[in-house]
């Protein structure tokens, strides 16, 4: 274990002039280094890694509850009795409404989201029509994240217009186990790694808040590094009554602001996304957008309600000088 002696700001420096952390880094330092000076240096290799660009995306809950999967903190599973709504794949005309609005209100890009181990069948069918569709008619950029696809169906999606595959990890490895038992990490890293091999940008992160340890943190961060992934949303977890999770206590923000940093600094180059549990965040995430953040996940979430709307979001980036412009024409909505 090789002990880092710079302070954060230095250490940031140096990330930015090439280095980077490994797990032959003692990475215990992040979590006893002086939080401000964590935070400022993220923001420094935040501007070197991605700029001042912002990235919105927003998702649709495209096939909604009755998940064979047992994640312990997720409403739509069918072993937790949390009453979430339950509906079949949705008809493409909601899906293309919703695209077209997000466009309309300057969202980067749009992802179909949906419960289940994995999306197949006439079902894998219709999001493929629906995304050539939005393809054809649509600007925005196109994601998805519908469970264990298989290769040969990310080759399709691909070809279809999508650009980003979704498969959070969650967790460490060694604390998945505790999450979820119908399905392992190691099933999760292969679907990332098949996404890459067919030409689409990786898209992982998971959620902090589950009983796991600053060590499982930090090693989440740094599997997401030797992954190589595009963008990592960073959730919060905001217990549901009917999950085992339901009483587990919230993340303090000097909490959050630490993890969030500390992935900027093993992932300079990704979008590190702010996703659910921003209600825990002052101003929406103000700070977090200081310390490292660079992206978004707009408009509502799967199952708790977002705490910003997309102009409010506009607003504060606009406040913070960040660039919002989407990769389309397109006209500032009126307030």
């Amino acid at each position: 274990m090789q002990p880092i002696t710079v302070d954060p700001i230095t250490l940031a420096k140096e990330i930015i002039a090439g280095r980077r952390i490994t797990r032959e880094d003692d990475l215990t330092y992040f979590l006893n280094c002086d939080l401000d000076e964590l935070c400022k240096g993220a923001d420094m290799i935040r501007e070197y890694g991605v700029g001042n660009k912002v990235d919105f995306c927003s998702i649709i809950n495209g096939r909604s509850g009755r998940c064979s999967e047992n994640c312990r903190f997720c409403a739509q599973s069918a072993h937790n009795p949390t009453g979430c709504e339950e509906y079949a794949f949705l008809p493409e005309e909601d899906i293309l409404a919703l695209a077209r609005a997000n466009q309309r209100e300057g969202v980067h890009r749009f992802s179909i989201v949906t419960a289940g181990r994995a999306l197949a069948g006439k079902d894998f069918d219709k999001a493929i029509h629906a995304y050539e569709t939005m393809g054809k008619e649509l600007g925005i950029k196109l994601c998805a994240s519908m469970g264990f696809v298989t290769k040969e169906q990310l080759r399709r999606l691909k070809e279809a217009g999508v650009e980003n595959y979704h498969c959070n990890i969650e967790t460490s490895k060694a604390n998945f186990p505790n999450i979820c038992t119908t399905h392992t990490y190691d099933m999760k890293i292969e679907t990332l790694k098949m996404a890459k091999e067919v030409g689409l940008n990786a898209c992982s992160g998971g959620i902090m808040g589950m009983g796991e340890t600053w060590e499982d943190r930090l090693d989440m961060a740094i599997s997401l590094s030797e992954v190589g992934v595009f963008s990592i949303p960073l959730n919060c977890l905001m217990p549901i009554p009917g999950t085992p999770f339901e009483n587990l206590p919230r993340l303090t923000e000097a909490e959050i602001l630490r993890i969030v940093a500390f992935f900027r600094y093993m992932n300079p180059k990704a979008h590190i996304r702010l996703a659910a549990g921003r209600a825990l965040l002052t101003n929406d995430g103000e700070y977090a957008f200081k310390s490292g953040a660079s992206a978004t996940i707009t408009g509502n979430m799967l199952t708790t309600a977002a705490c910003a709307t997309i102009r409010s979001e506009r607003k504060m980036f606009k406040a913070l000088g960040r660039d919002i412009t989407p990769p389309y024409p397109f006209e500032e909505p009126e307030e």
